[in-house]
């Protein structure tokens, strides 16, 4: 099995998203034989879609000049670590109602029309398939199926998009109502992943 898994929390250390990621995969590779990668994109932060780079996206391959063809090549390594993954893991903190720049700029950098979505004549399909896609959503109030979660819409549409629709979720909130509230926040993950990995393991 091939493990992919995101960190796009800004901070390298103390993310709570991160930790639950990093939990979900010690568990999906308990005995060992998984090949992890592992993107911190706070630590290795890809480059924002700028004019620079849809430039480089847009130009034919063969009439890139260095600069453009190094940029696009940043893409493509995302976009093939994605490809090789049999299963995603995402760590995805709520930042200001919605994700964060940092997993904005991974999932401008993987979707590529021919390549990780095509469009036909009914609609886009996405490209990405037959793996499957946990996320670790994190926040610090209490956002869960209210009105104020637009953060739940804008990743369910975009891997869905891409191809990604065996997705599943772990919700840890109230990170910033205090000690208490936030123990039980864990410990409620904690429940959510072992029921998650018993659904992928069957």
């Amino acid at each position: 099995m091939n493990i992919l898994q995101i960190n796009s929390s800004a901070r390298s250390n103390g993310s709570e998203s991160t930790r639950l990621a990093d939990a979900i995969v010690a568990k999906l590779n308990a005995d060992g034989n998984a090949t992890v990668v592992r993107r911190d994109l706070a630590a290795q932060p890809h480059p924002v879609l700028d004019e620079t780079a849809l430039q480089a996206l847009f130009t034919p391959a063969e009439q890139r000049t260095p600069e453009q063809a190094a940029r696009v090549a940043l893409d493509d390594a995302l976009i093939a670590q994605a490809q090789a993954a049999d299963v995603i893991v995402i760590g995805a903190p709520m930042y200001n109602f919605g994700i964060t720049v940092q997993l904005k700029s991974w999932f401008d950098a993987i979707a590529r029309a021919g390549v990780t979505f095509k469009y036909t004549a009914t609609g886009p399909v996405g490209l990405l398939t037959g793996k499957k896609v946990i996320v670790a959503v994190t926040r610090g109030g209490m956002h869960k199926d209210g009105p104020t979660d637009t953060q739940l819409p804008h990743l369910k549409t975009f891997l869905g998009f891409v191809g990604l629709t065996d997705v599943q979720f772990v919700f840890s909130e109230g990170h910033g109502l205090g000690p208490d509230a936030v123990a039980r926040a864990r410990a409620d993950a904690d429940e959510q992943i072992n029921a998650v990995l018993a659904d992928v393991a069957a």
